[in-house]
């Protein structure tokens, strides 16, 4: 197995163009072709990890956080960035990461979270729009099964839970070749009139090339009528933050002694309860500050998230509990998930969990 076939496997689970625009997810050090010898997980990427890695004989660092995040000028060891991208380079470690897109994704870091916390009805908190594109496509009536079904394998109609979805409506299409043409059905010089079909799909913006391919590919005509139409509309399933609801109300210190125990806290910063009894919780991995106004509309009970600054707190005004977890305590689990999900797709290289806890913060 070689390194871009991890690569494209994960960005089949979080296509990585759903990254926020400031990310720098994927590969970021090493060779798309070298042979995978074995992958460690962990949640950031420090020396020590990448340690771990050379003592067992694996050559990729799989992580949420890029240790590359902001571009390097120079790479002379002076921090602990530059000291781990060129120990990576120097034992032909490939760095990978999966950052923001695995936020972005309805089964990605925050469906983790929720489900630890066994919430229910899950949906995303603030979903992205203009995420997806429509295609439509005029063929032959005698093709359009043949059509819908390539087009559909290289990942249009996806829509939620369901897939190979399609709209087709009949009708004639007319044209005339000229004499330069090779045309599938018709004469050159001569008007034809041909029982066609209106294929729709919808595109998620990740598989537009692949699905234009596969029509292009699979199509009798030499020339293809389609329209491919940019849509506004709001993506129910990819965005930042989730909410569900717990299967029954717990009072709410109940509630934060629960995901204390669940995520190993070594503290929790809160405000005061707005309910005494909470149901329904938003979740947010990682530094989720910014959807705050996003929870209260969502009319949420509690905000679990980390990174929550001093004044920031404030602007809950008893709308719904703040409960600041940290930023690693929240995300933890993510490792564990990637480590399934790899096992469960390749079977030629061992993946280990790291056994370095890579959280900065200690509590007292």
């Amino acid at each position: 197995m070689q390194v871009k076939e991890l690569v494209s496997f994960l960005n089949h689970l979080a296509p990585f163009t759903y990254q926020e625009v400031y990310d720098n997810s994927g590969l970021l050090v090493g060779n798309p072709a070298a042979e995978i010898t074995g992958v460690v997980v962990a949640l950031d990427c420090l020396e020590s990890v990448v340690d771990e890695a050379i003592l067992h004989s694996a050559n990729v660092v799989l992580t949420h956080h890029p240790i590359i995040f902001k571009g390097l000028k120079r790479i002379t060891g002076v921090n602990y960035v530059e000291r781990t991208v060129l120990k990576a380079i120097n034992h032909g470690i490939n760095l990978v990461a999966v950052h923001t897109n695995l936020d972005n994704v309805h089964f990605g870091v925050n469906y983790i979270i929720a489900e630890k916390l066994g919430l229910k009805d899950l949906k995303i908190l603030s979903p992205k729009a203009a995420t997806a594109y429509k295609l439509a496509v005029f063929v032959p009536q005698t093709h359009a099964d043949l059509l819908r079904e390539a087009m559909a394998e290289a990942g249009a109609g996806h829509i939620g839970a369901y897939n190979s979805c399609s709209f087709s409506s009949k009708g004639e299409g007319r044209f005339r070749p000229d004499e330069n043409a090779a045309p599938f059905i018709g004469k050159a010089g001569e008007p034809e009139v041909v029982k066609e079909m209106k294929v729709e799909v919808v595109i998620s913006e990740h598989a537009v090339q692949a699905v234009l391919h596969a029509m292009k590919a699979t199509h009798p005509y030499e020339e293809i009528a389609y329209d491919l139409i940019a849509l506004t509309n709001t993506n129910e399933y990819i965005g930042s933050g989730m909410t569900g609801t717990l299967e029954e109300g717990m009072e709410a210190m109940e509630f934060l002694r629960l995901v204390k125990r669940t995520f190993h806290c070594g503290a929790i910063r809160y405000t005061h309860p707005a309910k005494s009894m909470v149901k329904r919780i938003a979740v947010c991995g990682g530094s989720g500050s910014f959807l705050l106004k996003d929870a209260i509309r969502a009319n949420v009970d509690v905000f679990i998230t980390g990174d929550f600054k001093y004044h920031e707190f404030f602007d809950a005004e008893d709308h719904l509990m703040i409960a600041d977890i940290g930023h690693f305590e929240s995300e933890q689990y993510t490792s564990e998930w990637l480590v399934a999900q790899l096992k469960k797709k390749f079977t030629k290289f061992a993946v280990r969990l790291t056994n370095v806890n890579t959280n900065p913060i200690n509590y007292l």
